[in-house]
């Protein structure tokens, strides 16, 4: 039986938004991250140096240098944190678009998947649930989303949002163009490979569903 996940783990989810300058680098400490670059191209100096370009992803958990190529980058930089951490290193301008707990227990093994979910004009998600947290920030197009009993939300390119995975969630896509988010979950390692969702009534699973998934990482990571 899988152990009860803890109330009050201390872990977090942060959402940081870098911008970097024609030339800039910035340094960031050891943590579970993925960099997906939203504008303009990036190389990551870890274990060794890689290159990342427009709707790439890095993922790693060691200290690393980041620079950007050419005429700078926009990054969406997903972190797991526990406890205090810096926001980002110089050489960046960072905001913090959403940070977020998310119960973790340190019993149980995990996986951090990063992908992007876009939808066709007028799509729509019926209501779903998933088997972990995770933060989703959209990159166009227009997503009204309801999360549990909370009221309907209207997102704009930008905006981020969270799902514990325990509440249902409805989303309506815009009818006028197409609409993407980038999101990234903690999930249970065992569903490696699998479909995180669940939908609130099955027969929905069989309904059409005008969106397409495109995953970029999907790998464990040790969080004690």
């Amino acid at each position: 039986m899988t152990p009860m996940a803890s109330e009050n783990s201390g872990y977090a989810l942060r959402l940081c938004e870098d911008t970097l300058g024609a030339s800039g680098r910035c340094s960031l400490l050891a943590l579970n991250r993925v960099l997906y670059v939203r504008r303009g191209a990036l190389v990551v100096t870890g274990a060794r140096e890689v290159p990342v370009l427009e709707d790439q992803v890095w993922h790693g958990a060691g200290a690393c240098e980041v620079g950007a190529e050419g005429g700078g980058a926009t990054v969406l930089r997903y972190e797991l944190i526990r406890g205090a951490a810096p926001v980002g290193g110089p050489g960046s301008a960072a905001k913090v678009l959403l940070e977020h707990t998310i119960d973790l227990d340190p019993r149980v093994e995990y996986l951090m998947r990063a992908d992007r979910v876009d939808f066709a004009p007028g799509g729509v998600a019926l209501p779903h649930r998933h088997r972990g947290g995770g933060i989703r920030c959209l990159i166009a197009g227009v997503l009204d989303v309801t999360v549990g009993e909370a009221p309907a939300r209207r997102v704009m390119p930008g905006g981020a949002w969270f799902e514990s995975g325990r509440e249902p969630v409805f989303a309506v896509a815009s009818k006028d163009e197409p609409t993407s988010f980038v999101r990234v979950a903690i999930l249970p390692r065992e569903i490696r490979g699998r479909t995180s969702i669940m939908y609130v009534d099955q027969n929905d699973a069989e309904r059409g569903r005008p969106r397409t998934y495109t995953v970029y990482v999907d790998a464990p990571i040790a969080i004690a």
